[in-house]
C-alpha cells in the first residue's frame, strides 16, 4: 500500500469514525438513531444516573437512559426502549434505580405488569419506586461498625475487671445457698423425669393424660352442640320475627285477625249474639231454653220414658204385632 496523503486521510478518516462509534455506543448516542419510543418516570432521587445508562427488563437491555432533568422538584428520567421491546411495558409497570453491584453502573428496571394491562403509550409515565440510598446504608453501618468498637474497647482492661468484680464477689459470698439451690433444682428434674410428683405425673402419666384428653373432646362436642342449639335458637328467632312481620303488615289469620276492621267486627257481633242466645237460654226462651228450664216439660218426658220401659218389659215372648199392639196401649 503507498504511503501516499490519500491513504494517511483515508486511515485517519476510518479511525475517526471508529472512535466516534465507540464513543456512541458507550454514552449511548447510537440510541439516537435508532427505531423506538419514548417513556417517563418521575423519582425523588435517580443515584448518579445519567445519560445513556441502561434500561432493563428481567435482566435484559431493552433500551437507554435518553434525558435526565430536574422539574417540580423530582428528577424526570426519559427512556428510549426498542420497538421490539414496546409491548412489554404495561401502563402497571413500575420503574426502579437499581445498582449493578457497589462499583457498577447505575440503570432503570422496569418490571413487567400484569398482562391484563393495556400497553405504555408514547411519552407515558410510569409508576416509580424508589430504593434506599446506598451511601446512607453505608454510613449507617459505619456507625454500627464504629459502635462495636467502642463497646469492645469498653470490655479491654481494668474496665472488664470493674464490670465482672461485684458479680464474682457475689458469686464467691454465695457459694453455699447458690449450690444447695442447685442441688434443690437437680433433685426436681430428677422426680419430674421419673413421673414422681404432681408435674411427674401431669408429663408422664398416660391415664391422665387420656383423661385430660376425654375431657377436653367432651368439652369440644358440648361446644358443637351449643353452637347447633345457638344456630337453632337464631334460626326459630327468626321464624318468630316472619311471624310478627306478617301478622303486623295483615298477612295469615292472626294477622287477619289483628289488623283487618271488618273481620273484628264480624267477631264482636258474632260473640254478642251468641251472648243474648246463652241469655234466652237461661231464661228459658226457645225450644232449647224450655228443654233445660220448664220442668213441666222435664216431667212429662220423664214419664214417657218410665211407659216406653215398662211396654218393653215383656217383648221377649210376644210376637210383633203384640208387641206394636202393646206400646201403643201404654203409651196412650
Amino acid at each position: 500500500m503507498k504511503n501516499t496523503l490519500e491513504t494517511r486521510l483515508g486511515i485517519f478518516v476510518a479511525l475517526a469514525v471508529l472512535a466516534a462509534v465507540l464513543i456512541l455506543e458507550t454514552v449511548g448516542g447510537v440510541e439516537q438513531f435508532r427505531r423506538g419510543y419514548r417513556i417517563n418516570a418521575l423519582f425523588n432521587d435517580v443515584h448518579e444516573l445519567k445519560v445513556g445508562d441502561r434500561v432493563k427488563m428481567a435482566g435484559v437491555e431493552i433500551g437507554r437512559i435518553q434525558g435526565v432533568s430536574i422539574t417540580n422538584n423530582r428528577v424526570r428520567v426519559t427512556m428510549k426502549v426498542a420497538a421490539p421491546h414496546r409491548d412489554s411495558i404495561k401502563t402497571d409497570s413500575i420503574a426502579t434505580v437499581k445498582f449493578a453491584g457497589l462499583l457498577g453502573q447505575n440503570y432503570i428496571a422496569v418490571d413487567f405488569g400484569t398482562v391484563a394491562s393495556p400497553t405504555a403509550s408514547e411519552d407515558a409515565y410510569l409508576e416509580t419506586k424508589e430504593q434506599p440510598d446506598m451511601s446512607a446504608i453505608m454510613q449507617k453501618i459505619d456507625n454500627v461498625a464504629s459502635g462495636v468498637e467502642n463497646l469492645t474497647k469498653s470490655f479491654t482492661g481494668d474496665k472488664i475487671d470493674n464490670l465482672l468484680g461485684p458479680f464474682t464477689d457475689f458469686m464467691k459470698a454465695n457459694k453455699e445457698p447458690l449450690s444447695s439451690m442447685i442441688a434443690n433444682w437437680q433433685g426436681i428434674s430428677s422426680q419430674i423425669s421419673q413421673g414422681k410428683g404432681t408435674v411427674g405425673k401431669l408429663i408422664y402419666d398416660e391415664s391422665l393424660y387420656n383423661t385430660a384428653l376425654t375431657t377436653v373432646t367432651n368439652l369440644q362436642d358440648t361446644a358443637s352442640e351449643m353452637k347447633a342449639t345457638l344456630s337453632n335458637a337464631r334460626l326459630a328467632i327468626n321464624d318468630a320475627r316472619k311471624v310478627i312481620d306478617q301478622a303486623n303488615s295483615g298477612k295469615g289469620t292472626i294477622g287477619k285477625l289483628l289488623n283487618d276492621d271488618k273481620l273484628y267486627q264480624e267477631t264482636a257481633d258474632s260473640m254478642t249474639n251468641l251472648k243474648e242466645i246463652l241469655q234466652k237460654i237461661n231464661q228459658g226462651q226457645g225450644s232449647v231454653g224450655k228443654l233445660l228450664n220448664d220442668q213441666e216439660l222435664y216431667r212429662n218426658a220423664k214419664l214417657t220414658l218410665q211407659k216406653v220401659d215398662k211396654a218393653t218389659e215383656g217383648l221377649e215372648d210376644q210376637g210383633p204385632l203384640s208387641v206394636l199392639g202393646l206400646i201403643l196401649g201404654n203409651l196412650l
